[in-house]
């Protein structure tokens, strides 16, 4: 049964403390140093009363001047800006200076103050949600996306503010990892399956950016399903493959061939014979049994890749977000420079990686420099659009496979040889990892190991 809302609940008075507020005013002006304790936790638009934001506003701003807080000199500022009868005058300031009668218990009110703030916060989220769930000119998609960036975004000011330690807190952090690392028990990267490509990285590391970028046909996006199958099917990490390029029924056929290592074209004619019919079926069944969550969305932007991805964190711990590519995500603005919208795109991905705690994998397109030099080695400079992908991602790698320039024909099954470059990796060495890659079946693989 719907529960519909009471007139007596809508008209109740929002939460709200207003002798905390006026308590962390009144500690203010007793000990003016306090700002610097509690203006990290407590923001001008926290507070309930219009006049005790208003001086908190001003209490600030003399101090951020480097003045000395006094009542004289908030007088006089309140006067200047208009602001000083606004307030309640000077009964008002007395009444807030004789409020408490130490200013030892400052932290305690501006908590009482957030916590009351983040409450009216949520009822007026719930409204804005009610009142664009009535707009018909809306999708229901954004809706969705916007009402759960809404709600995270309050879920986010939970956090404490202050996000400094000391040096003895992360040194023991620090330490203690080390620790870890060396009994193997450390919380290392997502390993690729790519031996020689985890050697050089350590992995694809939590709240880390990482950048694949290719020329058209060299292979990233097989790169990418071969690295989100080896995550899901081998080492059992939920992953995110949202595709912006390809529909779920061209991802299938390539997640299969790579898997059962059967030619892509047989797959897609339907020529395969018996005994690769056995292998497909034995490939879909490992495929099946995963954790892995395919998004085949033509037009997503950043604010519902967001929301999905949280979604799908929440729901299944996911350990991976792939997205096949950069340049296919849609701009929040369609006004701004395409420079400016790749920026703001890459930036998101950053945020959104470093949010969650989880690694983004995100392709990227090359421009037609590379293929324009000599060598066809793919540099950072040729990053298509916006020198900003470079800044923002932690690790940048290349696929790099001479033989798509040199035509030479490889017989089916056997490996072409491929590199894996890293361009820039912000905590580790760049150098370059060598692979096979196998195109009939759009299937990367190591190297084989030979004994000296």
């Amino acid at each position: 049964m719907k529960k519909e809302l009471s007139p007596e609940l809508l008209d109740r008075q929002p939460p709200c403390n207003l002798d905390a507020e006026m308590g962390l005013l009144g500690s203010i002006l007793l000990d003016p140093q306090v700002i610097d304790d509690v203006a990290p936790v407590v923001r001008v638009a926290d507070f309930f009363d219009d006049a005790n934001g208003r001086l908190f506003e001003h209490l600030v701003a003399i101090h951020n001047d480097g003045s000395k807080i006094d009542r004289t000199l908030l007088t006089a500022r309140l006067k200047n800006a208009g602001d000083f009868e606004r307030i309640g005058g000077a009964a008002y300031l007395a009444r807030v200076s004789m409020s408490v009668p130490y200013a030892a218990h400052a932290n305690y009110y501006a908590d009482i103050v957030r916590r009351k703030a983040l409450r009216r916060a949520v009822i007026d989220a719930g409204a804005q949600i009610i009142q664009e769930g009535y707009d018909e000119r809306g999708g229901e998609d954004e809706l969705l996306a916007r009402a759960e960036s809404t709600i995270f975004q309050l879920a986010e000011r939970r956090v404490d503010a202050v996000s400094t330690h000391t040096a003895k807190d992360v040194m023991r952090t620090t330490l203690d990892t080390l620790e870890a690392r060396r009994a193997g028990s450390a919380d290392n990267g997502l390993a690729t399956g790519f031996t020689e490509v985890d050697q050089l990285t350590g992995g694809l590391k939590r709240a880390e950016l990482s950048i694949l970028a290719a020329r058209p046909s060299v292979g990233k996006s097989a790169y990418a399903c071969n690295i989100a199958t080896n995550a899901a099917v081998r080492s059992e990490i939920p992953v995110l493959f949202i595709s912006l390029e390809m529909s779920t029924s061209e991802l299938g056929d390539r997640l299969l061939a790579a898997e059962a290592q059967v030619d892509l074209h047989h797959i897609q004619r339907g020529t395969y014979t018996f005994q690769e019919r056995a292998k497909l079926v034995e490939a879909g069944g490992r495929i099946s049994n995963s954790s892995l969550f395919i998004d085949d969305s033509p037009t997503r932007n950043m604010t519902s890749i967001a929301a999905l991805s949280r979604r799908h964190k929440r729901k299944h711990d996911i350990g991976l977000i792939v997205i096949d590519y950069l340049q296919l995500i849609d701009p929040e603005s369609h006004k701004d420079p395409r420079q400016e919208q790749v920026a703001k795109i890459t930036r998101r991905l950053k945020v959104l990686a470093r949010e969650i705690q989880v690694p983004v994998l995100c392709l990227a397109q090359l421009n037609r420099q590379s293929e324009q030099s000599g060598d066809h080695i793919p540099k950072l400079s040729h990053l298509r659009e916006s020198g900003a992908i470079e800044q923002d991602a932690d690790v940048v790698m290349f696929v790099h496979r001479p033989g798509y320039y040199s035509r030479e024909n490889v017989p089916s099954g056997q490996g072409e040889q491929a590199e894996i470059i890293v361009a820039k990796q912000r905590n580790g060495p760049r150098d370059t990892a060598k692979v096979l890659w196998f195109g009939s079946y759009c299937r990367f693989d190591n190297q084989p190991q030979f004994d000296p």
